[in-house]
């Protein structure tokens, strides 16, 4: 989280140093009317650089994964940037609009303006030319950006219209692209931060175009088709094996997939619940039913219908040289520790594997079925690792320090959390009091993708 910090604020500090080092005028201003230009200069140029970062990011690059520490992190960090460039757009727009309407009220009076010099460079007066309509480009999108921004971060808003709406974003984008191009001042053109804004938007406008041609991991999917489904109805969970034999590179244990069941529904992700194994292509998915679409699942798939698998993503793989690993697994956050027992399991028995890590895996769930926790109890087995399962109601929260007195070395190991967010950062905050490195061994999965 620390570097998703920094870069936030890099994100928002490097340009407004590099408008700093080009203009300096708002320093010199007098008055409203004389701050007004520049203000509208430097937050519409921020807005247009968080908002083309978060594009790029939309295209779920790999490249940055690994340095992120995951595309959950990645996702997080777009979110982070949607609502800066939000922020920033509307006070771009009540700088631009603020003074106009005290004009109007009577509280300010409009200063006089003398008659502009001509324009002798040509590009200059292109540009020029194109300013009227840039401003009413802009304003339109700016308002279509704000609604679908909003929709997004309503996370009551029903997941298949956030699908079809925030695809839409990309053309509010290119609106907004080509309405900072004309009217950023010219005499940036010639300066670092013009030199910056144009490389973002220039990838922000390709990332775009991928948006909109619906072309966004094309390249990483993989056609499937469902061999199996097991519904476990005491925790309202459905188990889905798909065979994908061909396209599929394999996965490591604890990383996660978009799948397409419904073309209007959309690319949904999920962590993958099973251990690859090349001669028999094969990925589990494990799916709770918490909302609009997943409630659904159990009715619409069938087995044989073909899907779309895109992948693999993330960074919750278990690498670290820790003696011991101390897994956390809150309800359906059970299941990237699911297929690292069945990798551990296999390695194993092969007869050149490594030597495992001692582990032991805590499990709280509000939900039983007995089936389930079987299973659950077997892939311990089979991995040589130490299970503790919490169900609420009869055995209370799980603490801090209820891990610590199961696992006495726990100074020794690495904590590997995923699960409901709040419950994550108490342990954290927990674990971090009583001295433990957790900026260096407490991984977190923020499985959140809005």
């Amino acid at each position: 989280m620390q570097r998703l910090n920094r870069v936030f604020w890099a994100t928002l500090t490097v340009p407004l140093l590099l408008w700093l080092l080009a203009d300096t005028s708002v320093f010199q201003a007098s008055s409203l009317f004389g701050m007004r230009d520049p203000m509208v200069q430097v937050t519409g140029i921020l807005a247009i650089v968080c908002m083309s970062a978060a594009m790029i990011l939309a295209l779920r690059p790999r490249w940055p994964e690994a340095w992120f520490g995951g595309l959950d992190k990645m996702y997080r960090l777009h979110k982070w940037l949607g609502i800066g460039a939000l922020v920033l757009s509307i006070v771009h727009w009540l700088w631009s609009q603020g003074p106009k309407w005290a004009v109007g009220w009577g509280l300010l009076e409009r200063p006089a303006r003398g008659a502009r010099p001509p324009i002798e460079n040509p590009v200059e007066a292109f540009f020029s030319g194109l300013r009227g309509t840039a401003e009413g480009i802009g304003e339109w999108a700016f308002y279509a950006a704000v609604l679908l921004i909003a929709l997004a971060l309503i996370k009551a808003f029903p997941y298949r219209l956030f699908f079809k709406t925030h695809r839409l974003i990309a053309l509010a984008y290119l609106m907004l692209a080509f309405h900072a191009v004309v009217l950023i001042k010219f005499s940036y053109w010639s300066s670092p931060v013009a030199w910056l804004t144009e490389a973002l938007l220039v990838a922000g406008v390709f990332a775009a175009g991928v948006v909109l041609l619906r072309q966004v991991g094309a390249g990483r999917q993989a056609a499937g088709t469902i061999a199996s489904l097991h519904y476990y109805s005491g925790v309202k969970v459905l188990e889905t094996e798909i065979a994908v034999p061909q396209g599929w590179p394999g996965h490591k244990a604890g990383q996660f997939a978009f799948a397409t069941s419904d073309a209007s529904e959309g690319a949904h992700p999920y962590t993958i619940a099973s251990a690859w194994k090349d001669d028999d292509r094969k990925i589990t998915f494990i799916t709770k039913e918490l909302g609009d679409h997943t409630n659904q699942l159990r009715d619409k798939l069938r087995v044989g219908q073909d899907v779309k698998v895109e992948g693999p993503y993330g960074c919750f793989t278990f690498d670290d040289d820790c003696a011991r690993q101390i897994w956390i697994g809150g309800g359906i956050g059970v299941t990237p520790f699911i297929a690292r027992m069945k990798y551990m399991a296999l390695q194993k028995d092969a007869p050149d594997g490594p030597v495992s890590q001692a582990v032991d895996v805590f499990h709280t769930t509000a939900d039983v079925d007995e089936e389930a926790l079987a299973k659950l109890a077997a892939d311990a087995k089979n991995a040589n690792v130490a299970l503790h399962v919490l169900v609420d109601a009869r055995d209370g929260r799980l603490t801090g320090e209820r891990i610590r007195a199961a696992v006495p070395h726990w100074r020794e190991a690495s904590i590997w959390f995923c699960g409901p967010p709040g419950f994550g950062e108490a342990l954290r905050k927990d674990f971090a009091a009583q001295g433990f490195p957790v900026a260096q061994r407490f991984h977190q999965e923020l499985f959140a993708m809005r």
